[in-house]
């Protein structure tokens, strides 16, 4: 889990670069649409993060099953629909 925690970390880090990059297109008034390719990239950054952490989890549910059935059930619903709803 260290490993992964270490990726996490680093792409949302990135992710916090690009974001202070194009909060200083807008003061420098950029094109619209550069800021917007920049706007896209950063949402692919953190869709990508969200599938790691949830990969992990669901991982971790399969790997380390709860005594509890039924919890074990409602984390993977909730995983599911976290998909879905993407």
């Amino acid at each position: 889990m260290e490993l992964e925690n270490k990726k996490v970390i680093h792409r949302l880090r990135r992710a916090e670069g690009q974001l202070r990059g194009i909060q200083k297109m807008i003061e420098e008034e950029q094109e619209c649409m550069d800021v917007i390719t920049q706007l896209s990239a950063v949402r692919s950054s953190i869709d990508r993060v969200m599938g790691m952490i949830m990969a992990e989890n669901l991982k971790n549910c399969f790997i380390d099953p709860e005594a509890d059935p039924a919890a074990q059930t409602k984390k993977l619903e909730q995983a599911i629909n976290m998909i879905i709803k993407k």
